[in-house]
């Protein structure tokens, strides 16, 4: 039977080289480059740490799955593997022949071993014992008496040794091994030496112990040394039909094995000996299907902390948050909510917006309770404090806390208790689903009956976090439409455990949220059939639901015209005669593509949805999501704008063809106008001076 569906982490593979195309793009500053490598690093370890660990689980028969076999899951691995070793010999290109020469002309040297010019060697030689030396803790590797466990993503210097004096029992002298983990807390990865001239210079730590190592071992002569480093498996498995005491207590154990996980990969420099290898192979009982080799310098992601000497090179000029005039600080956001729907984009407009709109309800006296789900939240979070300050005003202030946020879990239990000791009401997870919406409700004092159903509803595509408001590209809108705020009222009391509503607008994965899409992508089926323009635009990060895909296809069939811009995993398969009239967008720049936006073309009075959830198993089965339809015409057509916007990208847009090939829409991609981030935020920075 034909495979009508790209393999999911193939399609990820296939994004993240999207993100390494960056680093190429000369009209890009040079820093942002950099970034991008570091970014495509730092996502291809937390990828191995959890899909690449739950295959091997899978393929070494430790865990059991319906959903891939044992073979399916060794031949995963394997294609994982040659794809990330394809890949991983572009990211020594890109950094070898493009990012160091480019640092190079703007006179930043950046040493790639321990050989430096003359003049810097007594500076290296003075810096390692004052700042490095008193740090080092060199340990023998012996695999019949000495085997050190290697903590996971922390980079080590693995040598060889030869005994300067023969061994008297035979005359020989039999090479050593010892491995050191690099002081990361003690000294910075990156160490700025003396300026010559006009030139900079830049060296790794781990070169400038290399340059030294004569003086950690002095009764030995150093034949060699290279980088190792080891993932392992970081994924948290929680039993989901454990009730909130038994969560908090596996989630506060578990997150305390994750440093001793299963090894998932264990890189090193390829320019290793094979016999150096199979030495740490064996002595670490490292399984050959974990080997990645990897280049001189390991954990580029720390890349992202790179010196830019003096500020030599031009930082990266990004699009500053805006604050909306009519919406400052003087001014009532429930006032203007109360006559108008209010839609945000981030991080073109400031996150402040909803700071400010938490803190009117903590000093608004007709505010009765304010209702908000926390998935992953910044640390000294202003949101959390702006909720501890309502509650310490006498407001009654309700969080749900999803405690199996991946990698977000031990903040989530500290702040969770932190604000409970505050006084506010804390609901955790529910067994068995994950609670993924981004909302929050404002209840108000009123006459009507039932009671707390007046107030302000918000429903967003990102997490209550102002850090990450200012690194993700989401939207989240502000109404008082009675009928969401019920419906958002309703959802809170089903996380509470206190009724199985109806929703009439909102759309909630686990009750409407699939049978309305089938509904929606049905009347534009119907509208193709019967010779008018059906007509379907799908923004999100993620495409994965098989069922919800073979509808695309179906609609495809049927004459819908269809634009996918996906920023991730994209499981359907384009170029088809299935999905002939399917196009798969993807966007990377400056900002990472997070919002989820829906339009459905409905005969030319289009509908339009914003919301939390990808179209992938997990989210529409396995969690609690929601979407907002968006009401107002203006907003629908700022919406309708943004995707045309997005389509219409061709700098920073791909297409994605059949093969999983990331396409430029254009022979010269840097000579395009429209780069839709910066497009948008123009856009936004217009209308906001035409108001």
């Amino acid at each position: 039977m034909e495979n009508r569906y790209f393999k999911r982490d193939i399609s990820w593979l296939s994004f993240n080289y999207r993100v390494l195309m960056e680093a190429e793009d000369g009209t890009l500053p040079l820093y942002e480059r950099i970034n991008f490598i570091s970014i495509y690093s730092s996502n291809l370890e937390e990828f191995y740490k959890i899909r690449v660990a739950d295959h091997k689980a899978i393929a070494g028969g430790a865990v059991r799955s319906d959903e891939e076999s044992v073979q399916a899951a060794v031949e995963l691995v394997e294609e994982i593997n040659s794809e990330v070793n394809r890949q991983l010999e572009e990211r020594i290109r890109i950094y070898e022949q493009k990012i160091l020469p480019a640092l190079r002309r703007q006179h930043i040297i950046f040493y790639q071993s321990r050989n430096v010019e003359p003049f810097h060697q007594e500076f290296v030689r003075r810096f390692f014992r004052e700042e490095i030396f008193p740090y080092l803790a060199p340990v023998p590797v012996n695999k019949e008496k000495i085997v050190s466990f290697l903590r996971d993503n922390r980079l080590y210097l693995a040598a060889r040794l030869l005994p300067k004096s023969p061994s008297p029992a035979d005359g020989r002298r039999q090479p050593e091994y010892f491995v050191m983990k690099l002081p990361y807390s003690k000294v910075p990865r990156f160490i700025e030496l003396p300026r010559r001239g006009d030139d900079r210079y830049l060296m790794f730590i781990e070169d400038i112990i290399k340059a030294n190592l004569d003086t950690i071992f002095p009764g030995y002569e150093v034949e060699s040394s290279y980088c190792i480093k080891i993932s392992r498996d970081a994924d948290i498995l929680i039993d989901d039909a454990a009730n909130t005491s038994e969560i908090i207590e596996q989630v506060k154990t578990k997150i305390k094995k994750r440093k001793i996980g299963a090894v998932c990969r264990f890189v090193y420099d390829r320019a290793m000996p094979a016999d150096f290898l199979d030495f740490l192979i064996d002595a670490y009982r490292i399984d050959r299907s974990e080997l990645v080799p990897g280049d001189k310098h390991l954990n580029l992601e720390d890349l992202r902390h790179l010196p830019n000497p003096d500020h030599i090179v031009r930082p990266v000029r990004k699009p500053q948050p805006m604050k909306l005039t009519y919406l400052d600080e003087r001014e009532s956001i429930f006032r203007y909510v109360e006559k108008k729907d209010l839609l945000l984009h981030y991080p073109y407009h400031s996150f402040d917006h909803f700071i400010h709109f938490l803190y009117e309800a903590v000093h608004d006296p007709t505010v009765r309770e304010i209702m908000v789900t926390q998935y992953r939240v910044a640390e000294n979070s202003a949101v959390i404090n702006t909720l501890i300050a309502a509650a310490q005003n006498g407001k009654k202030v309700t969080v749900f806390v999803e405690l199996k946020a991946r990698f977000d879990e031990e903040n989530n239990l500290a702040t969770a208790e932190m604000m409970k000791n505050a006084g506010i009401n804390i609901i955790y997870s529910i067994p068995k689903l994950k609670v993924h919406a981004k909302v929050a409700l404002v209840l108000r004092k009123g006459r009507q009956t039932p009671p707390l159903t007046a107030g302000y509803a918000y429903i967003s595509t990102g997490n209550f976090n102002e850090k990450t408001a200012t690194l993700y590209a989401d939207s989240g809108l502000f109404t008082s439409n009675p009928v969401i705020v019920r419906d958002l009222h309703n959802l809170f009391r089903t996380l509470q455990g206190k009724q199985n509503p109806k929703f009439r607008r909102l759309l909630v994965a686990q009750f409407n949220l699939i049978p309305e899409l089938n509904r929606l992508i049905d009347r534009e089926i119907e509208l193709a059939k019967s010779g008018k323009k059906g007509r379907i635009i799908l923004k999100m990060n993620a495409l994965q639901d098989p069922a919800m895909i073979d509808r695309l296809y179906e609609a495809s069939q049927a004459g819908v015209e269809i634009d996918l811009i996906v920023r991730g995993i994209c499981c359907l398969i384009p170029g088809q005669a299935y999905s002939r009239n399917i196009r798969v967008t993807r966007i990377v720049d400056t900002f990472l593509e997070h919002a989820r936006v829906w339009y459905f073309g409905n005969g030319g009075n289009p509908k339009i949805f914003l919301g939390s959830p990808d179209w992938m198993r997990r989210n529409l089965y396995r969690r609690i999501e929601a979407v907002t339809p968006i009401l107002d015409a203006d907003l629908k057509q700022e919406l309708s704008d943004m995707l045309a916007i997005q389509l219409a990208d061709k700098r920073k847009a791909c297409l994605v063809d059949d093969q999983l090939r990331n396409c430029w829409k254009s022979p010269h991609p840097q000579k395009e106008k429209v780069r839709s981030q910066y497009t948008f935020y123009e856009y936004l920075k217009n209308k906001q001076q035409s108001v």
